[in-house]
């Protein structure tokens, strides 16, 4: 029998001083949290809040007052109610940020998938005929003339465009002959065969699309006459990736786009580039070296070119494919294509974004641009009113050169010279009440200091984070 002061009496004891369920449903429903949020979430947050006094006390801590634990309910909900999708300022100095969103949207952009959204559009409508239009149609006609291609479609994502073009192309050659028996295989350099981010690899979306993968080469030096030498009765497609997210140097080479355009007219195969960002712009004048564009890839000849959409292009997350006007037709008539096509709020948004590079405004309208393009003269001036507008609290902290990253798989290694407010304190706790602020600001760590880059705060955010970095500072 166990001693009434026992340690397990003693736990049992301070257990049950928790408040009940009950009792904090009625304080979270006086302060209208029931009305406001619905009595589900409210008991699932009051749940996990027990649950987590109930395992601190079993550890030996002592039990919170219960006005502590209503006031840790209440608190909690008034951060429930802001979702789990919430704006944040990224200081990281990132500008394509994947885990924060990547590509931030223009106002006309946002304009158009806001009058898209808020009610009906010609989206498959023909005024003038009154009969069925064409969703393709509203991103194609300015797609085919900032990239010279044929034919354009949209998708979802890049990795939906790469399935599709394999699953649509890879069935029969060009000509139109179909494959023998067994299934149709597509040749890639094993130096292209990468992962990104998120676990997307290439070899998985190859299987995933039907066909069978041919490895040419090695991991660093491919050539022309491998994919030559692989070439048998079932190929149909020669597929091109673009690293993206890494760099080889060193001993390396591979065949140029041109050189598999070169074979695949030769026998009779298509040619397939994925190169992921879809630059429109020359990265090399913002000092980014170069940058495969998309006009280049469809000047070389690639049968279809498959880039996103929320990356370098800085629009809606899309899969963008161009290209010849067979291939694109033939894509259209895959059935997978209505699993993965957009939506109207994304055409609009898209069709917006397009709009900016035809009107040659994309730098000074498109935000992943406009930061691109910031010079770092404007960069420290700003990062220098950001510690003159802390008053005292900013005599501690420095503002310093630093390097700002491209990001979302695009330009590996390739920074752009920037200036940061570095804030004293140690950083890992600082990096935590900044997340934790209102609003939360996101800033990167380095020299042991959190530092922050002003080419990622957006325009009108400069309040915002002086006033979260003065509530952390202050502790």
């Amino acid at each position: 029998m166990t001693a009434p002061n026992s340690p397990p009496a003693r736990v049992a004891t301070e257990a049950r001083k928790l408040p009940k369920g009950d009792r904090l449903l009625e304080v979270a429903d006086r302060a209208g949290w029931v009305a406001r949020v619905g009595h589900a979430a409210v008991m699932e947050r009051i749940r996990a809040v027990l649950e987590r006094h109930r395992q601190a006390v079993l550890e030996g801590a002592p039990c919170p007052a219960a006005e502590a634990v209503e006031a840790e309910v209440l608190a909690a909900l008034e951060v429930d109610a802001g979702g789990t999708l919430r704006a944040v300022v990224n200081a990281t100095g990132v500008v394509i940020h994947t885990n924060l969103g990547r590509a931030p949207l223009s106002g006309e952009t946002i304009d158009a998938m806001r009058q898209a959204a808020a009610g009906y559009l010609t989206l498959e409508y023909d005024l003038a005929t009154g009969e069925r239009g064409d969703r393709a149609a509203h991103a194609e006609a300015p797609l085919k003339r900032l990239t010279g291609a044929e034919a354009a479609v949209v998708v979802n994502n890049n990795a939906a465009a790469v399935m599709l073009a394999l699953a649509a192309l890879s069935g029969s050659r060009p000509s139109g002959e179909s494959p023998p028996d067994g299934p149709p295989e597509v040749i890639v350099s094993r130096g292209q065969l990468v992962e990104i981010g998120g676990g997307f690899r290439i070899p998985d979306v190859l299987r995933r699309s039907g066909a069978a993968l041919v490895e040419v080469g090695t991991t660093n030096r491919t050539y022309r006459r491998d994919f030559e030498e692989a070439i048998g009765p079932r190929t149909r497609l020669l597929l091109s990736v673009h690293r993206s997210n890494f760099r080889l140097e060193g001993f390396v080479h591979e065949p140029t786009l041109t050189d598999l355009v070169e074979v695949g007219r030769e026998r009779d195969l298509w040619v397939v580039e994925d190169l992921g960002s879809g630059a429109l712009l020359d990265t090399a004048a913002f000092g980014l070296g170069a940058e495969p564009t998309v006009p280049e890839r469809i000047r070389a000849g690639a049968d279809l070119v498959c880039f996103s959409g929320d990356k370098l292009l800085g629009g809606p997350q899309a899969g963008i494919l161009v290209g010849k006007r067979e291939a694109i037709a033939r894509v259209r008539r895959h059935p997978l294509m209505r699993a993965l096509r957009v939506d109207k709020v994304t055409l609009a948004g898209l069709a917006a974004t397009l709009a900016h590079y035809e009107k040659g405004e994309a730098t000074a309208r498109i935000p992943i641009w406009r930061a691109i393009a910031a010079a770092p003269v404007e960069l420290e001036a700003r990062a220098r009113r950001w510690r003159e507008a802390l008053g005292e609290l900013g005599r501690a902290c420095e503002v310093r050169e630093g390097r700002s990253a491209v990001g979302g798989g695009s330009l590996p290694e390739v920074t752009l010279a920037s200036a940061v407010l570095a804030l004293p304190g140690d950083p890992d706790a600082l990096a935590a009440r900044l997340r934790a602020g209102q609003p939360p600001v996101v800033g990167r760590i380095e020299q042991d200091r959190v530092v922050l880059d002003p080419r990622t705060v957006l325009p009108g955010e400069d309040e915002g984070l002086v006033k979260a970095v003065r509530g952390a500072l202050a502790g």
